[in-house]
């Protein structure tokens, strides 16, 4: 594996202060990494920089599904499908095999339901085929097999189930091992770096003033990218105070809670004849989502209210049995980015738009986990013809994020000993392979160095302390919410009680 070099945080500000940059993308999500990462493959000196973490904020309040988008078939949108199934087939089998696993998914048919079998088999079917079958055949299940996979499935009124294949990450990791494969290839990154204004000469946008860590300092860019999802119309009124909005939010709350069976499949239960609800065997736990309402608040200040926790629980209820308020251990909350315009945002467009202001800065807006390299090749295209005419798309090759190994090699090779002088629980060295892949390796080099990172965080849960460690030194970790919530499982199991918090904030601060 390559070597990375990790700057610590005053070598990135000194390096952003006094290099001119092809390009400053600002936004840390899904937009930002993926463009800084295809942009810096193509050769272009990249900077990019967040206000907060990256993935802090929408990029990792997603469903945590890499899929084609089966509800996209009820209104007719079989280009968008197997496009969506063509990303993720590449993510799966070639771009992150070790962070993105193959889930079936069970669709159970009630006799008081929006669908029959013969339309769901159907549907199904024809979502199978534009994958090319490479996850199987969708087909009808009796209710038994639907229970094999799902013992919690409610009995009543059922008639038949669905079944049809995509996959599952957690968006977290993805987002850090995109930003590692950017800065791998050559991309400068700094999070918790807020921009406080931009810098302009002769009227066009070329750079911008920043605050972090207490110090300020400028970037200068041929190019500036913003890519800030639920703030991009902020960063346009930087640009020119009178730009008009661009674009309308909708809230997504989630609930994560304990399960107590073993889920084979996960749920998508028809909630009407457009929406659905998924409940998801994920990080041991249970997911329940999505809603789907207007949002004009603060983006800062998103939540799930109990109002959402209420609606996803009933709606769950309607497949699922036994579901229980107090086993819920987590809820969270992002906003999708949509196109301006009138109408319910339940049925505006979840596509990608891209804007050039006045100033000269790029815009761009929208998107999804699924198809995340794929609409960085697309901005990537109107970057090439920006800065001098090449498509830069068309000479990128498909690279694999880092890590990449089979998360079972990876696992047995930890917990068997064959890494020298480490031996691990079964369960942590599963839990290792499955969210670094080959990565895996620095950390028992660590527990190597010094065993008692080895221990487990919290006894509920699989991290171990050298996972904190390795967030700090090596994944820009910098605020406790960093490492709970995006760079372990913790916040997720509900395991990140006041006295954990305090120690991890102990291990940030010691090289601070």
């Amino acid at each position: 594996m390559t070597t990375t070099t990790f700057s610590s945080r005053a070598q990135t500000r000194e390096e952003l202060s006094r290099t001119t940059f092809d390009l400053l993308v600002i936004g840390g999500g899904i937009l930002g990494t993926s463009v800084a990462w295809m942009a810096a493959q193509a050769g272009l000196r990249v900077a990019m920089v967040d206000a907060g973490d990256f993935a802090g904020a929408t990029s990792s309040a997603s469903s945590k599904l890499v899929h084609g988008g089966l509800r996209y078939l009820q209104t007719g949108n079989l280009k968008l499908v197997a496009e969506n199934h063509r990303e993720r087939r590449a993510l799966a089998a070639d771009i992150a095999p070790h962070l993105v696993k193959p889930l079936d998914f069970v669709v159970p048919i009630y006799k008081d339901g929006p669908h029959g079998a013969a339309k769901m088999g159907a549907g199904v079917f024809l979502y199978s085929a534009l994958s090319a079958f490479g996850d199987g055949v969708g087909r009808v299940v009796t209710p038994r097999q639907a229970l094999a996979r799902v013992p919690s499935l409610r009995r009543e009124g059922l008639r038949a189930a669905a079944v049809y294949g995509d996959h599952q990450m957690n968006d977290s990791r993805v987002a850090i091992m995109t930003v590692r494969a950017a800065v791998e290839a050559g991309a400068v990154v700094l999070n918790h770096a807020e921009v406080v204004g931009l810098r302009f000469d002769r009227g066009l946008v070329c750079g911008a003033d920043l605050r972090a860590d207490g110090a300020e300092f400028g970037v200068n860019a041929r190019l500036v990218l913003n890519a800030t999802g639920p703030w991009v119309d902020v960063l346009r009124r930087m640009e020119d105070a009178g730009a008009a909005p661009s674009i309308r939010l909708s809230k997504g709350a989630h609930v994560v809670m304990r399960r107590p069976d073993h889920w084979k499949a996960a749920l998508t239960t028809p909630i009407d004849r457009y929406r659905v609800s998924f409940a998801i065997p994920w990080e041991d736990h249970l997911l329940l989502g999505t809603t789907d309402e207007e949002y004009t608040g603060d983006p800062a200040a998103v939540r799930a209210t109990d109002a959402d926790v209420t609606q996803i629980l009933d709606e769950a209820g309607m497949a699922v049995e036994g579901l229980r308020r107090e086993d819920v251990t987590y809820t969270f909350a992002g906003l999708r980015v949509l196109p301006g315009g009138p109408g319910q945002v339940t049925a505006a467009k979840r596509e990608t738009v891209v804007t050039r202001g006045k100033g000269g800065m790029l815009s761009v807006a929208g998107g999804k986990w699924t198809t995340y390299r794929h609409i960085g090749k697309v901005v990537l295209r109107t970057l090439g013809r920006l800065l001098g005419g090449d498509d830069l798309a068309a000479i990128l090759p498909a690279v694999p994020l880092p890590g990449l190994a089979s998360p079972d090699a990876v696992a047995m090779r930890l917990w068997t000993d064959r890494e020298p002088g480490v031996r691990m629980d079964p369960l942590v060295a599963r839990h290792l392979a499955t969210h670094y892949g080959a990565i895996a390796f620095d950390l028992a080099r660590l527990i190597r160095e010094d065993p008692a990172l080895g221990e487990r965080i919290h006894p509920g849960g699989p991290d171990i302390w050298a996972q904190v460690v390795y967030a700090r030194d090596h994944e820009w970790a910098v605020t406790v919410d960093d490492v709970v919530r995006r760079r372990t499982t913790l916040t997720v199991r509900g395991l990140d009680t006041s006295e954990i918090r305090t120690r991890i904030g102990e291990e940030l601060h010691e090289t601070a």
